[in-house]
Formats: C-alpha cells, structure tokens, sequence
C-alpha cells in the first residue's frame, strides 16, 4: 500500500500496489502491521457498506464524540464519490479546515480519517456503493454532525444535491454548536 499523509495530520490517502497479470490484479487493501507503522489506530470493530441509488445523494458530516471517537477507512467499491473530512480537534493547527478525495471503484484508493473528524461524501454517479472499516462500534449517544453548506465549513459539492437524509438536513451550524464540539472534541 502507497500511504499519503494529506495536509490534515494524521488524514492518508492510501493507494493500492497492484500485482497485474493475465487474470487483473491482486493488492493488499488493509494490513495492520503497515498501518501501525504509519502511527494509525489500526483497529476494526464493524465493517459498513452504504448503497446510494441516485448521484448527488450526500451523507454527512458526521462525527461521534470522545470517548468513541470513530476512525474510518472508506473505500468506494462501486461507483465514485467525492469524500470530504473535516477536522475537528481544537488543539490542531488545522481544525475545521477540510479535505477533499475522489474514491471510485476504478481507482480502488481509500482514505483513513482519523478519530475527531467530521466526515461526509457525495454521490458522483448512480447505483455506488461504498464501504467502511470503523475503529469503534457505533454509539447513538455521542453522534453528532455538521451542516454540509456551513458557509463556514467553505465544503466545495461537486453536484447539487438530489437527496439527503431527514437528519442531515437538521445538523446545525459552526455558528450554533461551534462551542460544544471545541468543549466535546477536547482531550
């Protein structure tokens, strides 16, 4: 695997190394030993598919609090996104700047978010799938979200958005929750 560590510390975009012969292709898409030594929490405690029928369709920002912070690794088994990661640690030269990766299913990349980001992504084109290995189990209790048109967030869809959920319509601004995830997301 090809690690790329983004201008988000501890954010990486992770390509695959391809081992082609007359049949495709083989890679490796996880290993513990390289992500640990790349300083990742390299745990799984669920493995999550999402299918999204129509492009356009956005889910997001979503985030759990500490202590169960979430790490992900998203990879887009078909179809193609555009994912975007926000950070959300306050001690962090960069937090509440943002990151943007085009997953598809042709160029089999990934990308690791780190716990205490918030994370989101749109739909590029019809019928994709995408799947996540998540580093905590999923705790109602401590999620929380982010607007996906904050004006603050300054998040950059490539396409309007034809469908979102009834709960990420509702998430509120930086402008209104800004004091609870600096106070929730600190260490």
């Amino acid at each position: 695997m090809i690690f790329k560590e983004t201008e988000l510390v501890g954010a990486f975009i992770i390509d695959v190394e391809p081992h082609a012969d007359d049949r495709g292709f083989f890679a490796r898409a996880f290993c513990q030993k390289e992500f640990e030594e790349h300083g990742l929490k390299a745990e799984i405690a669920q493995a999550n598919i999402a299918f999204n029928r129509f492009k356009g369709t956005l889910r997001g920002m979503h985030f759990q609090y500490p202590p169960k912070a979430e790490t992900k690794l998203v990879r887009c088994t078909r179809g193609a996104i555009v994912d975007i990661i926000v950070d959300l640690r306050p001690e962090s030269e960069t937090f509440l700047e943002h990151v943007s990766v085009e997953l598809t299913a042709d160029n089999h990349r990934a990308l690791f978010v780190p716990e205490r980001f918030a994370h989101g992504y749109q739909v590029l084109e019809d019928d994709t799938e995408t799947s996540y290995q998540v580093g905590e189990f999923y705790a109602p209790e401590t999620e929380g979200g982010l607007r996906h048109d904050d004006p603050r967030l300054g998040l950059q869809w490539p396409l309007p958005v034809t469908e979102m959920s009834e709960k990420d319509e509702k998430w509120e601004t930086l402008d209104v929750c800004e004091s609870e995830v600096r106070q929730r997301m600190t260490l």
